[in-house]
């Protein structure tokens, strides 16, 4: 039997190694992940406890539209219920807007260095997707909205954005949305907003944006609060559009602990404020070692930072790391060939990071 046609444009998603693989891997007794942009604090003691609370009821299903979730979701952020749907990471509410509304008739819109489910929902319905090159690494705006057409549904933007770590200002964001078609339904991506809202010029789309045309905001649970393992992301739109995507939810699709670890690392504003102060200082710190080591980094405002290993791949560097217990991630699947993303650490894991790149760097 075959599959469909447009799975042909797909490849699997390459997750990076987990820790337990590189152990058995090189017979490694310690090992560093710095792939993944996850929180190095951890969950939330606070979402742990929870998460514990409902293990006795995991022989029940789960409340199938997260509703105590997405209550609270609409006080924080003063919207309808109606207008929030939480799903399986945000990259399921990036799947059903896919599924909800694109066709092989119709165009999607994205950067050519950004995250990259963006494309593959686009394929997995057979809609065209339309590349736009990057400007320095950052998203080309203007471009981005020169190339809609008629036939145009969506735009994705992360902002900030993944895998380069740099975001577009306040006022680029509002020249974009005015050049914008109006039948384009634009879809900003913020998994790390927590991380960039500390600047000044940082626009987060859920303020006055959000009220000035239709467009959907996607936020995870998976980087700052810490639950990359349980899966849970949502999305805010227009009640029109989230009625839609409802249609093609899954039921029961965010588990019973993963709800409930939501809910509570919502509450949790310590383990917030800690997670933001440790990463803006340990970025800080890791940027100035990198540039003294005679890298060029892209400055981010993001969990991670972008390095350019010029005149080696990232690849090589990724693969000598991990000998050395260190995983981080080439980015070549973006067309970042000469780069290495790292995720930013505790300061102990920081500086082991720094010590095997300048040991692996000196290889021939």
């Amino acid at each position: 039997m075959e599959s469909r046609s447009e799975l042909s444009f797909f490849e699997p998603y390459q997750g990076g190694l987990s820790i337990e693989q590189l152990k058995r891997q090189y017979g490694l007794k310690e090992v560093i992940k710095l792939a993944s942009n996850e929180n190095p604090l951890g969950s939330s003691p606070v979402a742990v406890k929870a998460y514990k609370k409902v293990a006795r009821a995991l022989f029940r299903y789960p409340e199938s539209k997260s509703t105590d979730l997405r209550q609270m979701l609409a006080g924080i952020f003063k919207v309808d219920i109606a207008q929030i749907i939480v799903g399986s990471g945000s990259d399921e509410v990036i799947t059903l807007l896919a599924k909800a509304y694109l066709t092989p008739e119709d165009e999607i819109v994205v950067s050519m260095a950004s995250f990259l489910q963006y494309k593959a929902a686009g394929h997995l319905m057979g809609a065209k997707v339309v590349e736009v090159p990057m400007n320095q690494l950052k998203h080309d705006l203007k471009g981005v909205a020169e190339a809609c057409t008629e036939k145009t549904k969506m735009v994705f933007i992360a902002n900030p954005n993944n895998p380069t770590g740099t975001y577009n200002n306040r006022q680029e964001v509002e020249d974009f949305l005015s050049q914008l078609p109006d039948h384009v339904l634009p879809v900003f991506d913020e998994a790390y907003f927590e991380y960039a809202v500390v600047e000044e010029d940082y626009p987060s789309m859920l303020d006055d944006f959000f009220l000035r045309r239709p467009m959907v905001v996607l936020r995870t649970f998976s980087k700052i609060y810490g639950l990359a393992g349980l899966r849970v992301g949502y999305g805010i739109g227009p009640e029109w559009c989230i009625q839609a995507l409802e249609k093609v939810r899954p039921p029961f699709n965010v588990s019973t602990p993963a709800q409930a670890a939501a809910l509570a690392a919502l509450q949790d504003k310590d383990h917030l404020q800690m997670s933001v102060e440790l990463n803006k200082e340990e970025r800080k710190n890791l940027h100035k070692a990198l540039t003294n080591m005679g890298f060029d980094v892209k400055e981010s405002n993001t969990n991670f930072l972008l390095i350019c290993v010029r005149p080696l791949t990232g690849q090589v560097l990724f693969n000598r790391l991990l000998s050395k217990g260190i995983i981080t991630r080439a980015v070549d699947e973006y067309g970042l060939t000469d780069y290495l993303r790292v995720t930013v650490g505790k300061p102990a894991e920081n500086k082991k990071f720094l010590n095997a790149l300048q040991e692996v760097n000196k290889q021939k």
